[in-house]
């Protein structure tokens, strides 16, 4: 009797076993379509908003439009629902294709000012390493007790040159120009000396402002493994200035989610709301967050379901 209840347990043991493994197996598929569905959802977001970019005139408006609306479509229909990821990535492919044939104008006139803007920026980097030489100075030991207006410039400058960059981006090589600008503005507002009150709550407003622009930098480095951690530790930089900062909380959350550290995500969403509730642009967060939490719930119902049941 005890051999045959050993044999039963085992035999139990080895039943779950196996429908753990199915469910896993059925979990890295769905989260692998998820993957796909959302990087399909997040390109016609993005193709959406190019027309409100620097530029976003010349875009063929009247053939993309349509084009973004028919793939929406297609995406939440019947068929949309059943394809898999190897139909979705093709789907993806053929679309970029088509809306690349919309932007043959934006795309040539905002490479030539990509590179006049570099040239330009080139040229400014040369001259001021030239005034560097010639002073008999070394930037990565720039220790000088700069008067504030002097070292003020310097931080703005590069804050603005960021700012330049990151509007005319089009692709991760811009944004990590735009991250590096302001992350340089931020080693040279490291140097102020003997500030004065109305001094320090100026610093500390340009430190903010530039730890948000390095964040949302970030958001848009989606080749780098490490991009949302660098834009929570961002966010994070903003929040230790101003702890009530929403767009540092709603900019934390976006990564959180990605990460899908949803319980995170939803927190910092929820002081947000609290801290400004007419903002729009949070609910819609909050919801895609709340519908992750509960179909995570819903899996692990299922999964103990078929364990136990």
């Amino acid at each position: 009797d005890a051999a045959h209840g050993s044999a039963l347990g085992a035999e139990a043991l080895a039943v779950c076993v196996a429908a753990e493994a199915e469910m896993a197996g059925r979990d890295a598929a769905a989260a692998a379509r998820s993957a796909a569905v959302n990087e399909l959802e997040g390109y016609i977001l993005e193709a959406r908003g190019m027309r409100s970019r620097k530029h976003g005139s010349l875009i063929d408006g009247a053939s993309l439009e349509p084009m973004l609306d028919e793939a929406e479509d297609w995406l939440y229909s019947d068929a949309g629902e059943a394809a898999g990821c190897g139909e979705l990535g093709a789907f993806l492919a053929a679309l970029r294709v088509r809306v690349d044939g919309t932007m043959v104008a934006f795309r040539e006139k905002v490479e030539a000012e990509r590179v006049a803007s570099e040239a330009a920026l080139q040229a400014s980097a040369d001259a001021a390493a030239a005034e560097r030489a010639a002073n008999g100075e070394d930037e990565d030991h720039d220790q000088r007790r700069l008067k504030y207006p002097d070292r003020l410039r310097m931080v703005q400058k590069n804050k603005d040159e960021g700012t330049e960059l990151f509007k005319g981006a089009v692709d991760v090589t811009q944004y990590r120009q735009a991250a590096a600008r302001y992350n340089k503005a931020l080693t040279h507002a490291a140097k102020f000396v003997d500030l004065s009150p109305d001094q320090r709550e100026e610093v500390d407003a340009l430190k903010l402002s530039l730890h948000l622009n390095i964040a949302m930098c970030w958001l848009k480095i989606t080749d780098a493994t490490n991009h949302l951690d660098q834009a929570i530790r961002s966010c994070t930089d903003a929040l230790a200035l101003d702890g009530e900062n929403v767009k540092a909380l709603y900019r934390r959350a976006t990564a959180l989610e990605q990460k899908k550290d949803y319980e995170a995500a939803k927190a910092d969403l929820a002081a947000a709301a609290q801290i400004a509730p007419d903002d729009k642009a949070v609910p819609k967060l909050q919801q895609r967050v709340e519908a992750q939490i509960k179909r995570q719930l819903d899996k692990e119902k299922k999964m103990y379901g078929k364990m136990f049941g």
